[in-house]
């Protein structure tokens, strides 16, 4: 194939996407001849600094390809490092084009107000030469795995909530419940939600020393920043009755220890437990996509990690997310909304009156049946993770992958991480060797999260 000038080398591609052209390969044949060398750094008001050494071309006849992948590399390290800002060193063309691409009416105006909205202060674009590139400064921070204790975990997602009740480790209690609270602007449905599933766990045991929640969004000191669940709350409700719902909500548990964090981070944690180590890329595919990293040395990064915004694929076609209007990232991929989405490009018959989270039942239910398209949905979406995987890496010191949310429940979950190390395999020999897919047991699934989230907490005993 090729893109924009640039030989893309592909040998799989989904079965019911055609037009899929994996971003990470792209990056490969881009960088085959770039020699130009630039940075780009991300910055954080804490004083936190990631950066990015790669090349350009800066030849004729190569400038619309430069543009395009200078403009994935900074989407890309926005939404997993996290920025308020971002230093372009080396080359003022393309500077000057991320600062239009990042302005008010700039084409990732969504992102820069977004970015804004999470750090507090109004998103920058500079320009530095090359030789007075910053360098990175990372605050890493460790996370979690103690079990000591009755402990609650709560699993906030976008369909479906999980409760787990759990005694020295060990697990008495586990719920889960349809809810929807990506629908509701009453802030007390959600609060309800979350009171009910607390006080329901805590009832099987025989008191409560933590609570640890895992929820989908950004989170500083417990209170939601931006999230997807209180999606339809109104700006002035917000700060009034959701930036303190966890907190409030235990309390009427009682005086326990409290840690909320993102889904995503708790994912991979979860991971990093099962597996007894680090460098683990944690990937949740529910209603949306979430992602987490534990470090090497089992400490979270302080990055958004944020897969769902971050492109993985170039077809200019590619649908779009509803939140940012951007094409070709994650969610579309790694969701129901990527199970949906395939099913019907393969003439798979869904009831429109369903909601996406019983599409995504019947597809799986079909998948159980031995249904022949069902099963090229779930390979197809095994075929996307392995070409993405090779672009995480690109950000992501991985020696682990694990896979967690309702996609990858029943068979269908093991038919995506088998077609994926086939197609790593295959395509991406070194990567093959250096990193490794795992689903968490069948019976963790769908609690992994919420049973890691309850060991959040330290409690003193």
């Amino acid at each position: 194939m090729n893109f924009l000038g640039v030989s893309v080398a592909v040998k799989n591609l989904p079965e019911f996407d055609g037009g899929f052209l994996p971003l990470g390969a792209f990056m490969d044949g881009y960088l085959k001849a770039a020699k130009k060398p630039i940075t780009f750094a991300v910055v954080r008001p804490d004083g936190a600094m990631s950066t990015f050494d790669t090349f350009i071309h800066d030849t004729p006849g190569m400038h619309e390809a430069d543009r395009f992948f200078a403009s994935r590399i900074v989407k890309i390290l926005l939404w997993i490092r996290g920025g308020a800002g971002v230093i372009v060193c080396g080359d003022e063309k393309i500077a000057a084009f991320i600062k239009n691409e990042y302005a008010e009416n700039g084409d990732r105006s969504f992102d820069a107000e977004f970015m804004s909205r999470v750090y507090k202060k109004n998103f920058t674009v500079r320009y530095t030469p090359v030789e007075e590139k910053p360098i990175s400064k990372e605050r890493p921070v460790s996370i979690g795995a103690n079990f000591n204790g009755r402990r609650i975990g709560f699993d906030a997602g976008g369909s479906d909530r999980k409760v787990t009740a759990l005694i020295d480790g060990e697990v008495v209690y586990s719920e889960e419940t349809v809810w929807y609270p990506k629908l509701n602007a009453d802030p007390d449905y959600h609060y309800s939600g979350i009171v009910e599933a607390f006080k329901t766990a805590a009832s099987k045991m025989p008191g409560v020393d933590a609570i640890g929640v895992s929820s989908a969004g950004i989170y500083f000191d417990n209170h939601p920043v931006i999230a997807s669940l209180f999606i339809k709350v109104p700006p002035e409700i917000f700060e009034e009755k959701v930036k303190d719902i966890y907190i409030n909500a235990a309390k009427e548990i009682g005086d326990v220890p409290l840690v909320v964090s993102n889904d995503g981070d708790v994912a991979a944690l979860a991971g990093a437990i099962q597996l007894g180590t680090g460098r683990v890329l944690g990937i949740s595919m529910g209603t949306s996509q979430a992602g987490g990293y534990i470090d090497g040395e089992m400490r979270v990064t302080g990055w958004l990690n944020e897969l769902a915004f971050v492109p993985v694929d170039c077809n200019p076609k590619a649908m779009k997310d509803e939140w940012s209007g951007d094409a070709g990232c994650g969610v579309k991929y790694f969701s129901q909304d990527g199970v949906i989405k395939l099913a019907v490009a393969a003439g798979i018959k869904l009831d429109e009156s369903l909601s996406p989270a019983q599409k995504l039942d019947a597809v799986q239910e079909l998948m159980e049946s031995g249904d022949e398209k069902a099963k090229g949905v779930f390979r197809d979406i095994g075929i996307y993770l392995a070409h993405t995987l090779n672009l995480y890496a690109k950000f992501y010191d991985i020696g682990n992958i694990i896979l967690l949310g309702r996609v990858t429940t029943a068979t269908g979950g093991d038919l995506i991480i088998n077609t994926a190390r086939k197609v790593i395999e295959e395509e991406y020999p070194a990567l093959s060797q250096s990193i490794k897919i795992a689903l968490p047991d069948k019976n963790n699934r769908r609690a992994g999260q919420s049973v890691a989230a309850a060991g959040l907490p330290t409690v003193k005993r």
